[in-house]
C-alpha cells in the first residue's frame, strides 16, 4: 500500500477480486465507495482491503451477499447472538443440502452400478429411470 492507500486495482488484486466485483459490492452498499478528491483517484485503506476479504470468507462459506450484508451490519461486536443465529442458520441449510447431496450420490451410484449390469441391452437403464422419475 502507498502513502494514499491502495487504488481500486491495487485493493482489488490484494483480495483476489476482480475490480468489477468491488464496484458491484460499492453498488449495493457492501463496501463504501470514498470520496474522489478533486481531479484524483479514490483510496482505500486497510480497513477497505479487511472488509473485502471478509466478503469473500463469508462467500467461501456458502454465505450469500444478502447474509453477508446482514453480518456486516452487525459488525459493532454487540450483536454476537444475532450473528451466532445467521451462522446456525446456515449451518442447517448445509447439513440439509449435504443430506441431499448424500441422496443423490447413492440413486447416481445405483444408477451407474446399474448401467455396469446391463451391457449389450438396447435402452439404457440411467437414461431409462431419468425418463421415468418425476
Amino acid at each position: 500500500m502507498g502513502r494514499k492507500g491502495f487504488t481500486i486495482g491495487q485493493l482489488a488484486a490484494a483480495a483476489g477480486v476482480n475490480i468489477e466485483t468491488v464496484r458491484y459490492y460499492q453498488r449495493i452498499k457492501l463496501m463504501p465507495e470514498p470520496a474522489r478528491p478533486l481531479g484524483g483517484i479514490r483510496h482505500y485503506g486497510e480497513k477497505e482491503l479487511s472488509r473485502l476479504r471478509f466478503i469473500k470468507t463469508a462467500q467461501g462459506l456458502g454465505f450469500t451477499l444478502d447474509e453477508v450484508t446482514d453480518l456486516v451490519r452487525l459488525d459493532d461486536g454487540t450483536h454476537c447472538t444475532t450473528a451466532r443465529d445467521i451462522a446456525a442458520h446456515k449451518l442447517e441449510t448445509i447439513r440439509i443440502r449435504l443430506r441431499d447431496l448424500r441422496a443423490i450420490e447413492t440413486v447416481l451410484s445405483r444408477l451407474v452400478r446399474k448401467c455396469d449390469s446391463h451391457r449389450g441391452a438396447i435402452r439404457c437403464p440411467l437414461i431409462e429411470a431419468l425418463q421415468t422419475r418425476t
